[in-house]
C-alpha cells in the first residue's frame, strides 16, 4: 500500500491517478533485449520455454566435424543456467558444420524433453548409407538422457538438417529428407519423412513419406517443425525441383502424420544450395514461422491450409540468414537473425522487436560476435527477451 500523508484528499486523487497512469505505462512498455553468449562457448543454441516458465536450452561443444550436445535449464528464479548435461552418448556423434546439421529441441508430456540431431560421419549405429538420423530423450528420472539410437529404417542419405517436434499427448515426431527410393538420384526426387511414436518416444514406428508431391528436398537445407495446442503438426521445408526452384514449403498434418497439406511459402529460383535454416514457434495469435529467400528474412503467421498469414519482411536484411522468433506472454513478437554468416565464417547478430499489433517498436539492434558455425536462439522471461548467439 502507498500512503500519501498531508495531502488533501483532491491531490491523493490526482496523485493515485498519476501513479495508475506510469504502472500502466510501465506494463505497456517494449519488452527490452538482451543479449548473453552460450554457456561453455556453446554453438548452435536451440531452446524451449515450459508453461512454468524454466528455460530449456541444448547447444553443440567441441569439433564442429564431431561434436558433443550439452543440455542446461534455467528454472524461474534463477539466474545461472545449471550445469550441462550430455546429450548424446557416443562422444563425438553430432556436427556443427554447415550450421544446420546441429540437435532440435521439443518439450513433450509431463516436461519430457527430446532432442533429434544428423549424425556425424563417425556416428553410430549407421543406417546402410550415408549417417544417421539421430534421437534421444531424457530418461524418467529426469537426470540423465537415453542412449541414442537412429530412426532411420529404409530412408538413407541424410544431408540436411532434420528437425523433432512433440505434444502433451505423448506424440513424438522426428522429420528428415532423404531420396524417395533408394535408387533415387538428385535433390529433385528427394522427399520429406516422419517417425511417429505415440508413447513418448520410447518407440517409433516406421518412418513414412510424409506427402507424394514431387516438391523434391533441398539436400544441404533445414527443416524445423512444431506441434501446436490443438495437435496439429507443422514442418517447413526448402524444396528443390528439377528447373531449380527452391521454394519454402509448409507442410501441415491434422491426423498426427498421417497425411499432410503442403503449401508453398516463398518461391525463389536459385541454382546452388543456400544451406538455409527456417523456423516454427508458438504465439499468442497461432504458429510463427520465419524464413530465408534471396537474403532477405520474412516471418507471418502459419495456418492449418499450410498457407502464410500477416507476412513481415524484416528491414536492413540483405545477407541474413538463421532467422529466430520467440513472443511474450503479453504479445510482443521478437524476429532475430544473423548477417554476414557463411561458409567457415562467423557475422553479426540482427533483432528486431514487434508490438502486440505487429508493428516495429523502436528496439532493434546489431551486434558484432555471432562465431563460425554459429546461430542465435532466443527467450522470453520476466517481459524481457534474451538472445543467446
Amino acid at each position: 500500500m502507498i500512503f500519501l500523508p498531508r495531502l488533501t484528499p483532491a491531490i491523493r486523487a490526482v496523485a493515485r491517478l498519476l501513479l495508475a497512469c506510469a504502472l500502466l505505462t510501465a506494463a505497456s512498455a517494449p519488452a527490452a533485449v538482451r543479449l548473453q553468449r552460450v554457456p561453455k562457448g556453446g554453438l548452435q543454441p536451440q531452446s524451449v520455454t515450459a508453461a512454468d516458465g524454466t528455460v530449456h536450452l541444448i547447444y553443440l561443444k567441441g569439433d564442429p566435424a564431431a561434436a558433443d550436445i550439452f543440455y542446461v535449464r534455467l528454472a524461474p528464479g534463477e539466474e545461472r543456467f545449471s550445469a550441462p548435461l550430455r546429450v548424446n552418448s557416443q562422444p563425438g556423434s553430432a556436427i556443427a558444420i554447415g550450421t544446420i546439421r546441429g540437435p532440435q529441441l521439443a518439450l513433450g508430456r509431463a516436461g519430457r524433453m527430446h532432442v533429434a540431431w544428423n549424425g556425424s560421419n563417425t556416428a553410430q549405429p549407421k543406417p546402410a548409407r550415408g549417417t544417421p538420423m539421430l534421437y534421444t530423450r531424457l530418461d524418467d528420472a529426469g537426470t540423465a538422457f537415453e542412449p541414442q539410437r537412429s530412426l532411420i529404417t529404409h530412408a538413407a542419405g541424410l544431408d540436411g538438417g532434420g528437425a523433432v517436434a512433440a505434444d502433451a499427448s505423448g506424440n513424438v515426431y522426428v522429420l528428415w529428407h532423404a531420396p524417395g527410393t533408394p535408387e533415387s538420384k538428385g535433390e529433385n526426387f528427394r522427399a520429406v519423412f516422419v517417425a511417429h511414436s505415440v508413447d513418448d518416444g520410447k518407440t517409433f514406428a516406421p518412418e513414412r513419406r510424409a506427402h507424394t508431391t514431387p516438391t523434391g528436398a533441398c539436400g544441404c537445407c533445414g527443416m524445423k517443425a512444431y506441434v501446436d495446442p490443438s495437435g496439429a503438426l507443422f514442418a517447413v521445408y526448402r524444396s528443390a525441383t528439377a528447373d531449380g526452384n527452391r521454394d519454402i514449403e509448409l507442410l501441415v498434418s491434422r491426423d498426427h502424420g498421417k497425411t499432410f497439406t503442403v503449401g508453398v511459402v516463398d518461391p525463389w529460383s536459385v541454382k546452388q544450395c543456400p544451406m538455409s535454416s527456417a523456423t516454427l514457434t508458438g504465439g499468442p495469435g497461432g504458429v510463427l514461422i520465419g524464413w530465408e529467400t534471396a537474403g532477405e528474412v520474412s516471418f507471418g503467421l502459419a495456418t492449418p491450409s499450410a498457407t502464410v498469414s500477416d507476412r513481415k519482411k524484416l528491414s536492413d536484411t540483405r545477407g541474413a540468414k538463421h532467422p529466430v522468433l520467440v513472443t511474450q506472454p503479453t504479445g510482443e513478437t521478437l524476429a532475430v537473425w544473423t548477417l554476414g554468416t557463411g561458409w567457415q565464417r562467423g557475422g553479426r547478430l540482427a533483432w528486431q522487436v514487434f508490438d502486440k499489433a505487429g508493428q516495429p517498436t523502436a528496439d532493434q539492434g546489431k551486434s558484432d560476435g555471432v562465431p563460425v558455425w554459429g546461430l542465435p536462439a532466443a527467450f522470453a522471461r520476466n517481459g524481457t527477451f534474451t538472445i543467446l548467439y
